[in-house]
């Protein structure tokens, strides 16, 4: 087995540069939905008063958003163990990915009236559900794709291509459905009965698709070339659940730096989604931007965001995911001080740039931390466990923010909430042992949990 783990990494088959560029055109692919969707344009129509109370139709996407992180809590380990079991990644990953972008494209649908609040809500919410699913099996991939000294770089390149590809999403639907000057973009589409925003939707189910489709047809000659085996026989859903319990109690038996590691990232990846869910809300709620204004913002972060996970990675590589994650905690709670205490469109742009400076590094090594500690074999398993335990975890922020928020009597302080969890975040990652190159080698010759 070890030998064989060796092996496979060392050759990595699947890690071709064509490969490695069509995975990063697909998470440039998903920043249809994480970039346009669900955080700067889509949800922000959702809690818009065409929906009635903006206080209301949060409370109902927040609720929807919690009960999606349910689901997603107790299905992504069990469904990213059966790919692995089956040998059916490429399958899952392409299934996973249309029926993202099939949701999105049925948002067209949600007119500008309160009745249709529900039906916008249930269809984010159940695209949150299959994005998830899919980021699972993209995610397991990482470790065939790199080699322990290539893990962070190509973890990175992954990263930024999704904040470049949001990038070019957002300059899109800024141009050619919103408009700069006026509500029009250059498509003509009309404004009336939110048709322009409404349209949105359709051009990022359609963008998803195009990008996603090189990884699945690069994975689909590899799977041809190099046919996987099932290394399990199929079980059924309770016997699924009985595996995952007994590899929960390998990792406290033999990995117990795993666990401690899938608990501390759970909370500062939490952190990361507050930062990315209420920044548009803070933005138009507090300093006052229009929603051409929060999109240009949200290109100028993407930017920044990309170029600092593409240098978060090379970091990664020479001085190990923990320094790198640490670091970057501790620059995000500096750059988010300022904004408790001074309400200037200026400083929200240098503060916000900055947030998003390190948010890109850290997401990136925390993946490949997790990548770093992962047996052969087990990937789908553990990054499904990656997937539960920040949704576990996803109540936290929306909590604290919305606590903050009720107790100082203003909006901006629900960025105190976020930080509360960055902070704890970063008080669980210090004691974490350092992962490097050789940890990572001598976790690819155990090969086992």
């Amino acid at each position: 087995m070890s030998k064989h783990a060796k092996e496979q990494n060392e050759s990595a088959p699947l890690g071709t540069r064509g490969t490695i560029t069509a995975w990063a055109l697909w998470d440039a692919g998903g920043a249809s939905f994480n970039a346009v969707m669900t955080t700067f344009v889509f949800t922000v129509y959702l809690t818009s008063k065409a929906f009635g109370d903006p206080k209301d139709a949060s409370e109902m996407l927040s609720t929807g958003l919690a009960i999606a992180g349910l689901l997603i809590a107790l299905l992504a380990p069990v469904t990213g163990q059966r790919a692995d079991a089956s040998g059916q990644r490429t399958l899952w990953l392409a299934v996973n990915t249309f029926l993202t972008a099939v949701l999105m494209a049925l948002c067209f649908f949600t007119f500008p009236e309160p009745q249709w609040l529900l039906y916008g809500v249930t269809l984010i919410c159940a695209a949150n559900v299959m994005n998830e699913f899919a980021i699972v099996n993209y995610n397991a991939l990482l470790p065939e794709l790199s080699t322990p000294s290539t893990v962070g770089k190509i973890s990175g390149i992954g990263w930024s291509a999704g904040y470049f590809g949001g990038i070019i999403a957002l300059g899109i639907v800024l141009f050619a459905f919103v408009g700069l000057s006026s509500d029009t973009g250059f498509l003509g589409i009309s404004p009336d009965n939110s048709l322009n925003i409404r349209a949105v939707a359709i051009f990022s189910a359609v963008w998803s698709i195009v990008l996603s489709t090189p990884l699945v047809i690069a994975l689909y000659r590899h799977d041809r070339r190099h046919p996987k085996k099932p290394v399990a026989p199929k079980v059924g859903l309770i016997d699924s659940y009985k595996k995952l319990w007994a590899t929960l109690k390998a990792l406290y038996k033999n990995s117990p730096k795993t666990l401690a590691f899938l608990f501390a990232s759970a909370i500062f990846r939490d952190g990361f989604t507050g930062i990315f869910t209420f920044g548009g809300i803070v933005a138009a709620g507090t300093f006052g931007f229009s929603t051409t204004e929060i999109i240009i913002f949200a290109i100028a972060g993407n930017v920044v965001a990309g170029i600092g996970a593409l240098l978060g990675g090379k970091f990664d590589d020479l001085i190990g995911p923990k320094r790198v994650i640490v670091s970057s905690l501790v620059f995000l709670l500096i750059s988010a001080t300022p904004l408790l205490f001074i309400q200037s469109p200026i400083v929200f742009w240098i503060c916000g740039l900055g947030l998003c400076a390190f948010v890109g590094p850290a997401q990136s090594a925390s993946r490949t931390y997790l990548s770093r500690i992962t047996p052969p074999g087990h990937e789908g398993e553990i990054f499904g466990l990656y997937s539960t335990t920040g949704r576990a975890a996803a109540p936290l922020a929306p909590l604290l923010f919305g606590l903050f928020v009720w107790a100082f009597g203003a909006q901006i302080w629900g960025i105190l909430g976020i930080m509360v969890v960055l902070a704890v975040g970063l008080l669980l990652t210090l004691p974490l042992p350092r992962v490097h190159r050789k940890e990572h080698q001598e976790t690819l010759e155990k090969g086992q949990l």
